[in-house]
């Protein structure tokens, strides 16, 4: 083949350079050749693939396994932060192990749960995992399943009817967040509630999860608006002796890290004048002074879900499963 030549290299130009049949290109290309070809042989068809510039196409690949291999990660418009950021490049790791291609698909605000599942219809993926979103439906489950998608998940906090839900359970996080502030004697607890609307679908439960464990105690828990921002926290740690609050549990360690230099600023003593709790558990809170306790949220291996979503592949008829995903227990440090 020449230099100049516009035409794009095929499996049957590698096999002629090669000197081997365009079954053992395949073979080898695709990873499937078992102990069918010899290493002599799959280095020579490397070799000639590169040289030529070759790559298989993923529609011919896609019709001999009958399925795209396209897993797509419906990302939620909010920052989920470090903990679930790891987490899922260790599943996107794992689906690569199985042979699926994991693509981070943004979702448009402007459309409706119905355009939304048909738009990742359209993409035809053997799998949709959607973010912490409210953007699945049931509708939208079966648009996915008539469009070929073998395997729906939804990571959520309630399950989705036909799909297979992962619950995230953030009133855990705040229950338990409330029990370590009742256990240490305080009854006059803040609940710090970002401004940001995304995040609310996780303030929210959490906030309501730290009521439930406040509750039998009797203790006062008053939610506190706060903006991402120094001049807000500055803000919330000049009204903080006339609010007559004891601690603070402050959604999450960035928030928590965020007040504690504020609270610091305006020589308000942590944890004498303000007992603080974060959660995720981040290095950050091993690192501040004094250091932050927070909940620590055990979230699965990301290959252990993959495992589990290429079980749902290879069986789409399972029955919907709900997954517990993830646990909350306290890391008691010197903020609390």
């Amino acid at each position: 083949m020449s230099e100049t030549s516009s035409s794009a290299p095929t499996s049957a130009d590698v096999a002629r350079l090669a000197g081997v049949s365009r079954a053992t290109v395949s073979y080898v290309l695709n990873d499937t050749a078992g102990g069918r070809v010899s290493e002599k042989t799959r280095l020579r068809v490397r070799a000639a693939a590169d040289q030529l510039g070759y790559v298989p196409h993923a529609a011919a690949r896609s019709l001999r396994a009958g399925h795209t291999g396209l897993v797509l990660m419906a990302a939620p418009e909010v920052t989920l932060g470090r903990l679930f950021n790891e987490f899922f490049t260790d599943l996107r790791a794992g689906l690569r192990d199985h042979g699926y291609t994991a693509v981070l698909y943004g979702t448009r605000a402007d459309l409706s749960a119905r355009e939304i599942a048909r738009a990742w219809a359209e993409l035809r993926p053997t799998a949709v995992i959607t973010g912490v979103t409210d953007d699945l439906t049931p509708e939208g489950v079966e648009i996915l399943k008539r469009a070929g998608t073998r395997a729906v998940l939804a990571l959520t906090e309630r399950p989705v009817p036909g799909a297979h839900s992962l619950i995230l359970d953030q009133g855990g996080v705040g229950a338990t967040a409330g029990e370590h502030l009742v256990a240490r004697g305080h009854r006059a607890i803040g609940v710090v509630m970002p401004t940001d609307a995304t995040l609310r679908r996780f303030s929210e439960p959490r906030l309501a999860g730290l009521r439930e464990a406040a509750g039998p105690a009797g203790a006062r828990v008053e939610p506190l608006d706060l903006d991402y921002t120094e001049e807000s926290a500055a803000a919330l740690a000049g009204r903080w002796p006339s609010l007559g609050l004891t601690a603070l549990f402050c959604y999450n360690d960035e928030y928590a890290a965020l007040i504690q230099a504020a609270f610091q600023d305006a020589g308000i003593t942590v944890p004498a004048d303000a007992a603080l709790v974060g959660a995720d558990d981040l290095m950050l809170a091993r690192v501040l002074r004094p250091r932050l306790t927070s909940v620590h949220v055990s979230l699965p291996k990301g290959l252990a879900l993959a495992d589990l979503i290429d079980r749902l592949i290879h069986e789409p008829d399972t029955p919907p499963e709900t997954h517990a995903l993830g646990s909350a227990r306290i890391a008691v440090r010197e903020s609390s």
